[in-house]
């Protein structure tokens, strides 16, 4: 398979059919491109579309999230689920306002260095944000080549490795048009290459694909086993967090007590917030989100 039967295809077929989406927009700057990636993860389109809109417009630049307080940033997160994220893209703002004055680093080394930025993001914003060429690999991209490539109806549960190796071979040589291809791979697995319902007969590399050549079926089941919400420590701390941000002020023992039944339980899920850097205790008996104060100013 080469990178002109395949990546071409892709990205002619991306240029027609892509979603509209606020992030894809040409004049949409690298610190806006890395909140969404850090957004999109584990999260629906749909829900970040206006916790983006509303994050960009009240801290259009890593200075401005820099020198307001890591509180505030998870207010700001709302209800998008996993808020240690809204933490850790804080403390990447600050850490672009420290190390790179403010600008969003175009190296990977230095994208990787940021807190918070993994493999898959630091090469998101590297390809998307300054379209360098780079293998950007998501759940989505690891299925397109799986099935594409090897032949197989689904990849793994985590990137390896030789799923860059692979995803790379596919790039076009040229910088641009490997960054075009690298979303076109993306939008593809996420839209027409699904996991369970895969939409073969609009697929523009259908012809070329080993899956498709073999004959296999797709998963009966889901690939990855649902996680439960209901019940789980995951929805205690969220029913915390929600009491603490909407509090003006620091938050008596006594008021978490009634958010959840589960004495243990609710300790647990209390303890794992301040663990992990969004609560802090105020004095014997009273809560806060981390930060909860003035901002400290950012040199």
């Amino acid at each position: 398979m080469t990178e002109a039967t395949f990546a071409t295809q892709v990205s002619r077929w991306y240029e027609r059919n892509a979603r509209d989406l606020p992030w894809r927009k040409p004049d949409v700057g690298a610190w806006a491109i890395l909140v969404s990636e850090v957004m999109l993860q584990q999260t629906p389109v749909v829900r970040v579309v206006p916790a983006w809109e509303a994050w960009l417009a009240r801290w259009p630049e890593p200075r401005a999230l820099a020198e307001d307080t890591p509180a505030e940033a998870i207010r700001m997160w709302g209800r998008l689920g996993y808020p240690r994220r809204a933490v850790r893209l804080r403390e990447c703002a600050v850490a672009i306002v420290e190390r790179h004055g403010g600008v969003v680093p175009d190296r990977l080394d230095q994208l990787l260095a940021l807190p918070g930025v993994g493999t898959y993001t630091a090469r998101a914003v590297a390809a998307f944000a300054y379209g360098q060429r780079h293998p950007v690999v998501d759940t989505n991209v690891r299925r397109v080549v799986c099935r594409a490539v090897a032949g197989e109806p689904d990849a793994g549960p985590t990137t390896r490795p030789a799923d860059l190796v692979a995803t790379e071979e596919l790039l076009p040589v040229d910088p641009a048009a490997a960054a075009l291809a690298s979303a076109a791979f993306m939008e593809l697995g996420a839209v027409v290459c699904t996991a369970r319902a895969p939409r073969c007969a609009v697929c523009p590399v259908e012809s070329v694909c080993a899956w498709r050549a073999s004959g296999q079926a797709a998963p009966a089941g889901p690939t990855r086993r649902p996680q439960r919400y209901a019940g789980t420590d995951r929805q205690v701390r969220g029913l915390l967090l929600a009491v603490l941000r909407d509090a003006t002020g620091p938050v008596p023992h006594q008021r978490l007590d009634q958010v959840w039944h589960d004495d243990v339980q609710r300790a647990r899920a209390l303890a794992g917030l301040v663990t992990d850097g969004l609560v802090e205790p105020v004095g014997p008996d009273s809560f806060r989100l981390a930060g909860d104060g003035p901002p400290v100013p950012v040199p």
